[in-house]
């Protein structure tokens, strides 16, 4: 429990996404929740690779002008919860359809999305529904609780590809694609799993530094492909989603293997179905997670089985068009910047 005292204002600061390649830090409304919904003060929040696709004027579901930002932990100053630190569930579900009635809530068709449908957590305040709240276990950073979301999009795949696995997935050899924070939590999980031959694929140097400092994989380039690549590996992940990584995927997977798809950088190109028929590749499309695999995600998170979490980088939210900027231009070297709009 924390104690928080608040001045109230009308306004608050917040990073908007103006246009294409523009985010401004300046004033916004304060959000006042509504019945049902929860005050969080924000007191650390990531830049999701899908905030960069916005970024980048490429998802039409992200309107500007919008704050956007869902990877967020805060503490609650409102109502019944006030002064519990929380990490929010970004995904907002009906509850009632059959997807959500059958524990599949991440495939609902009305299912709504802070900063998206509404305004994100690149902000001082954002208000959520009370129910779409998990406690952050005490003495846990919030930088770290921060981390809950994209770890939960990356348990729920891992663990989809073990039910589909025709081996333990400890016995298995893996290539993730891509080395921002959903590929190097997969492999982070993999490892933790007991999966010790993992192959991750990054194109910046500096990020390439950055995933072998964890000591989970190995890693390359893919300028310098391993002589041992085509046929090779029983599970390959896609954590970026383009033509070219699809191509990839489907070379390196070994027949009767799994290829899970969880990038979502675009949707158009080819694919060789000849090899996926002929070798019964299993491919899977996977989005999201669950309120269960979020809890679980931050009790991995804090049980240090993730490890010691050193290559998240932190920054102020008033530095925020910086910290977009350097992602676009490949200056970062970390798979995960941490924004907090806290002084």
């Amino acid at each position: 429990m924390v104690d928080i005292q608040l001045n109230e204002r009308m306004f608050m600061k917040a990073l908007v996404y103006t246009g294409t390649n523009d985010v401004t830090y300046r004033d916004e409304p304060t959000p006042e929740p509504l019945a049902g919904e929860a005050k969080i003060l924000i007191e650390s929040v990531g830049i999701c690779g899908s905030d960069m696709h916005a970024y980048h004027g490429k998802d039409a579901r992200r309107v500007p002008p919008l704050i956007l930002g869902h990877e967020a932990a805060g503490v609650v100053v409102s109502g019944k919860l006030s002064g519990r630190q929380v990490v929010l569930n970004p995904l907002i579900c009906c509850e009632n359809c059959v997807d959500c009635r059958s524990g599949r809530s991440n495939l609902c068709a009305n299912r709504k999305l802070i900063g998206m449908n509404y305004p994100g957590a690149f902000a001082e305040y954002v208000t959520i529904q009370e129910k779409n709240l998990i406690f952050i276990p005490e003495g846990m950073k919030s930088v770290h609780a921060a981390l809950t979301e994209p770890v939960g999009t990356s348990l729920h795949a891992v663990d989809m590809a073990k039910r589909l696995l025709q081996i333990p997935v400890s016995e298995g050899r893996v290539l993730v694609i891509g080395g921002g924070s959903i590929g190097l939590l997969a492999a982070l999980i993999l490892r933790s799993y007991g999966c010790t031959e993992i192959l991750l694929c990054e194109t910046n140097p500096l990020r390439r530094e950055s995933v072998l400092s964890t000591g989970c994989c190995e890693v390359f380039d893919p300028e310098h492909e391993p002589k041992t690549f085509e046929n090779y590996f029983e599970l390959v992940i896609d954590a970026v989603g383009t033509e070219t990584t699809r191509h990839m995927a489907i070379r390196a997977v070994r027949p009767g293997g799994v290829f899970m798809h969880i990038g979502l950088q675009n949707s158009k190109g080819d694919c060789d179905f000849r090899k996926i028929t002929l070798a019964e590749i299993t491919i899977v499309g996977t989005y999201t997670y669950t309120q269960n695999d979020l809890q679980t995600s931050i009790e991995l998170l804090h049980s240090g089985s993730l490890g010691d979490l050193s290559w998240i980088e932190e920054r102020l939210l008033s530095n925020g068009a910086e910290a977009f900027s350097d992602l676009n231009s490949g200056r970062s070297a970390s798979s995960k910047i941490i924004l907090h709009p806290q002084v």
